[in-house]
């Protein structure tokens, strides 16, 4: 048997990428070209292929590690008569060899004038890639080597440059084309420079596909964008396809749980937890989404033993008019039957008096009036919930098997009516924000509700929700839990009422609360004291300093 060295091969310009998933791991058997490594720099993801068919003996990288061509990667043990050490790093092909006569010649580029036509250069062997981003119009001028477009294989995002500078007359492609080398992206008027003829032009990117990733030593020179920060120790197994997808629709994926092998996080699941925060705004959810939606919408509920849902043709009684629901009630609905379902709980009603508070909030937003900031009730009642949730923590906590979890973060979501249906943003980090600050994101993230622009990013990770009717009207309701949280509060309009103060009936604002519970986390009692300290807090609020 010999021992080998596995290095980064030629990546062409990219320099100092990072380490961001370990594929393998010591004693794995792999094949050649199977994928060890994922590096990303701010272009590009790629991964890193084997030369060798053979064992891993030993990692020489880690997450978060800096390499770059020629770094070493692990140590293979490969079929041979003797232990030796033999650097290695996949060969780029003969086929590929020839690409650099155009790539030097792309160092002299042509003036253009007149039209000129713009197509896909040489991408290596990827075919038929899909047009995910057009990134200019007609009309708009671009610069020699600006980006046009962005398309994406299955293993691999590239943006595609200009190879002239001018104004674009005309564009030939359109979002979900596939195209391949030499294909006419759009017609420019030339004003300047222009690189070679498609045929002779740079790569965009080839990139992460492991039997292509010979023909990316030698085709990478013009390096393709994928926004992207740089990323965290520990990050989930997934494909930069996948990671892509997940950053287009703001996912965490450290929130999203994979169900591939090993854990690797699949688009199914990223779409997954996009339905489960109920986001209606991506389109390639839709479907999903509707299959979600089946047992809200009338299922069956034979799967828990209950007689079928009444089919009835209403129609004979009278008009009808029928409209389909809306995709975040579709969503929506399944999560509300699910925890209405799944977890017992209970309700709590109180009342408590904020007349001082509400004249402070008044005073405070005439005396701010020129800021633009308005105060709502719902930021003091945040605050006020971040301080009932540091003194009863299991109200900060989720399930887990037979475990809790604690939570030593305040992240408060607020349920924000919208044409479409109900969605819940979310305050991050409330205990370290302010009542103007507060205010200030609960405006922005409630527009971004409304008009259907919220990520799911913006509604995901809550540890306590606030579900407010505000000033239409009401006494009490029930909230049903928004899991995996264990409490939910309700409340409604303030009115006025006498109140006995021992000696007379004074008017006092008071304000309705519904607490509702999970009875496996909470009991009777501790949901009480929640209510009258959250009541103590709102009727004096400088109980929050304590």
């Amino acid at each position: 048997m010999a021992i080998i060295e596995i290095s980064v091969p030629d990546i062409g310009d990219f320099d100092e990428v990072t380490v961001i998933e370990l594929m393998v791991k010591p004693g794995d058997a792999v094949r050649a070209e199977q994928s060890l490594i994922t590096v990303e720099s701010d272009k590009a993801s790629m991964e890193i292929p084997s030369s060798h068919a053979g064992v891993v003996k030993e990692l020489k990288v880690g997450l978060g590690a800096k390499v770059k061509t020629g770094s070493l990667v692990l140590m293979l043990e490969v079929a041979g008569e003797a232990p030796v050490v033999a650097a290695s790093a996949p060969a780029a092909p003969a086929a590929v060899a020839p690409a650099a006569a155009p790539v030097a010649a792309a160092a002299a580029p042509a003036v253009a004038s007149g039209p000129v036509e713009v197509r896909v250069p040489d991408i290596g062997d990827f075919k038929d890639v899909t047009v995910i981003e057009i990134m200019v119009k007609a009309g708009d001028s671009v610069k020699l080597e600006q980006s046009l477009i962005t398309v994406e294989s299955d293993k691999a995002s590239m943006e595609i440059p200009s190879s002239a500078a001018g104004v674009i007359k005309e564009l030939k492609v359109k979002l979900g084309d596939k195209v391949n080398i030499g294909d006419l992206l759009a017609i420019l008027e030339g004003t300047a420079n222009a690189a070679p003829a498609p045929a002779a032009a740079p790569a965009a990117l080839a990139v992460a596909a492991p039997a292509q990733a010979a023909a990316v030593s030698s085709a990478v020179t013009a390096p393709a964008h994928v926004p992207a920060a740089t990323p965290a120790l520990g990050l989930p197994h997934a494909s930069p396809s996948v990671r892509k997808f997940a950053r287009e629709l703001g996912v965490p994926l450290n929130e999203v749980k994979g169900s591939g092998l090993k854990g690797r996080i699949t688009d199914a699941d990223v779409q997954s937890f996009t339905r489960s925060v109920m986001s209606g705004a991506v389109q390639t959810l839709a479907s999903s989404a509707q299959q979600a939606a089946k047992p809200a919408a009338g299922g069956g509920g034979s799967e828990l033993g209950l007689i079928p849902w009444p089919k009835v043709d209403f129609a004979k009684f009278g008009p009808i008019e029928r409209k389909e629901m809306s995709r975040i009630k579709k969503i929506s609905g399944a999560n509300l039957l699910r925890n209405a379902i799944m977890i017992p709980a209970v309700t709590n009603h109180d009342d408590c008096d904020i007349t001082y508070l509400e004249a402070f909030r008044v005073s405070t937003n005439k005396e701010n009036e020129k800021s633009g900031v308005k105060v709502t009730m719902l930021a003091f009642l945040i605050k006020a919930c971040v301080a009932a949730l540091k003194k009863y923590p299991e109200f900060n906590s989720s399930l887990d098997g037979d475990a809790l979890i604690y939570k030593q973060y305040f992240h408060i979501g607020f349920a924000a009516d919208t044409p479409n249906g109900l969605m819940v943003p979310v305050i991050k980090d409330a205990d370290k924000k302010g009542i103007f600050q507060i205010s200030t994101e609960m405006g922005e993230l409630a527009k971004k509700a409304r008009d259907g622009k919220l990520s799911p990013a913006e509604m995901s990770g809550a540890s306590f929700t606030i579900s407010s009717l505000g000033g239409i009207g009401g006494r009490y309701f029930t909230p049903i839990i928004n899991a995996p949280e264990v409490a939910i509060l309700g409340v409604c309009k303030s009115t006025m009422e006498p109140v006995w103060d021992g000696k007379a009936f004074q008017p006092r604002l008071m304000l309705p609360l519904s607490l509702t519970w999970d009875h496996r986390v909470i009991d009777g009692a501790a949901a009480a004291r929640f209510n009258v300290y959250l009541g103590q807090i709102l009727g004096d609020f400088r109980r929050v300093l304590l």
